[in-house]
């Protein structure tokens, strides 16, 4: 007798529909997985013997072949054993004819019959409703997530026996609720106000919060880059409900153990020494790097001028796109990655401690050479760092707090809302070439200041938009319509010194 489940793989950070076919007939008694599954999969046979068994059903003495369409497409991981199970059932006629009928079903089974939480519930249930199930079982603990999407049913189920009690009528649960998201912003966080002095590198982390834009600080150690990053999160609005059930989603894909709070845009702060496929995704089979797991959040990168330059230089395109693309084995693989990029860097080896540069001509140059041009051209703020002065750290008077520079990030991010309407983008920085040139409306002073900045930076075709961009967001900032004269120069202060622009 054969019968047929549903469930879903991820693949990338959506849901994969499978097919999961299984044939019962009479011969020597042996259970085969077929449609290239991997070891977890093939592994199911016996957590599948087991939980029948010990959940009080009948595992068919018969010769068994499961298959796992589409055959050409890997499958790895434990969530089919639940699939694998129903359709056992249904096939050895231990439930009734129909009961699978528009439901799908994903879960890992533990030998006793108890149903598993498992990686990405809510791309599952986005999976579940875009191919037009009515009803999705997945275990109890991952049912509020998965309730998320809406357009599906969703029920969190604890075990195999309450299952089978769902699928043969004698049970009738009542349908997942949506976990609670809340987006509001966190009082705890770090504070804008414990970092002493250093205006200039807050008021370009302040534009930077404003229109998403890329920030790059220069400093000696001690300097505070890193305290100023911490705190950018903090100068964000949070997210909103759809931005949180994305962010949310991708962390469950990628298996972290700690998922975001509600009102949390995600930092991810990677160590110099990830890989390029650990920093944008990749290996054997494709999985979130962690300028997707940074999406709609903060990518870190301290002492970027250790990272290894092919790490750094995978970063070109999903700067530019806010995409990454992953190709493995005729796959192609999507991740999303509109990061907000914070980097750090020491101006040479020696980080100039105390003043005094103890590093050679040869030895700087080297150093700087470890950025390359074009990488850091797609950096649109430049923030040069001086250590503190004393006065500055001894001062008693309390800076201005992060809650004040979110009220101005919050209505500059209004403003841009309100103009970018109907292009599906949120901020400035998101802006491709011919929607800047149309948003960005100069006043006749701010293109002679634009022009001026061409002839004292070079600037290319990227900087020169980038430039006009960075202008808007000071602009939206001052609650200005046009971008005016100061505008420009104070964006033009920020793009790249000449040491920096000339590396590489």
């Amino acid at each position: 007798m054969l019968a047929t489940a549903t469930t879903f793989t991820i693949e990338g950070v959506r849901g994969r529909e499978i097919l999961v076919e299984v044939d019962v007939r009479s011969g020597l008694p042996a259970f085969n997985v077929v449609g290239l599954a991997d070891t977890a999969v093939r592994e199911a046979r016996e957590r599948v013997r087991a939980a029948l068994l010990n959940s009080g059903l009948e595992f068919p003495l018969k010769r068994v072949t499961a298959n796992l369409a589409p055959a050409y497409l890997r499958k790895t991981g434990a969530a089919f054993d639940l699939a694998l199970a129903v359709a056992l059932l249904a096939a050895s006629g231990q439930l009734p004819p129909g009961a699978l009928d528009g439901v799908a079903v994903c879960g890992e089974l533990s030998l006793s019959g108890e149903i598993r939480p498992i990686r990405g519930a809510i791309a599952i249930a986005q999976g579940a409703r875009e191919r037009g199930y009515a009803r999705l079982v997945v275990p109890v603990q991952d049912a509020p997530d998965a309730a998320l999407v809406g357009g599906v049913e969703v029920i969190g189920v604890p075990s195999l026996q309450r299952l089978v009690a769902l699928l043969t009528g004698r049970w009738t649960p009542e349908p997942a609720q949506p976990r609670a998201l809340r987006p509001q912003p966190r009082a705890d966080g770090p504070d804008l106000a414990d970092v002493r002095g250093q205006p200039d590198a807050k008021r370009a982390l302040e534009i930077a919060a404003a229109g998403g834009h890329s920030l790059l600080m220069v400093g000696p150690p001690g300097a505070g880059k890193t305290m100023l990053a911490r705190r950018l999160p903090g100068l964000l609005p949070p997210p909103t409900f759809e931005e949180a059930v994305e962010i949310r989603n991708i962390h469950s894909v990628a298996g972290l153990t700690r998922l975001p709070d509600p009102g949390e845009r995600p930092f991810r702060a990677p160590h110099h020494t990830v890989s390029a496929a650990g920093l944008v995704g990749g290996g054997s089979r494709p999985t979130p790097g962690e300028i997707t797991l940074a999406h709609h959040g903060v990518l870190f990168l301290d002492e970027l001028a250790e990272f290894a330059r092919p790490t750094l230089e995978a970063l070109r395109q999903p700067l530019e796109d806010g995409h990454v693309v992953v190709t493995r084995g005729q796959r192609t693989i999507t991740f999303p990655a509109r990061a907000l990029l914070v980097a750090a860097s020491n101006p040479c080896p020696c980080g100039s401690a105390g003043g005094v540069c103890r590093c050679g001509p040869v030895a700087r140059r080297r150093y700087e050479q470890r950025l390359s041009g074009p990488l850091v051209d797609r950096i649109d703020l430049v923030c040069e760092l001086a250590p503190p002065a004393p006065l500055a750290l001894v001062d008693e008077a309390r800076e201005e707090s992060s809650a004040a520079v979110r009220e101005r990030v919050l209505a500059a991010r209004e403003r841009q809302a309100a103009r970018l309407r109907g292009t599906g983008l949120a901020v400035n920085a998101a802006l491709d070439g011919p929607l800047t040139r149309h948003h960005v409306r100069l006043a006749a002073g701010a293109v002679r200041s634009l022009l001026d900045g061409h002839g004292r930076l070079g600037l290319s075709g990227r900087g020169h938009d980038r430039v006009l961009r960075i202008a808007r967001t000071i602009a939206d900032l001052e609650g200005s319509e046009l971008v005016q004269a100061h505008h420009v120069d104070e964006a033009l202060g920020y793009r790249l010194p000449p040491a920096l622009s000339e590396a590489g």
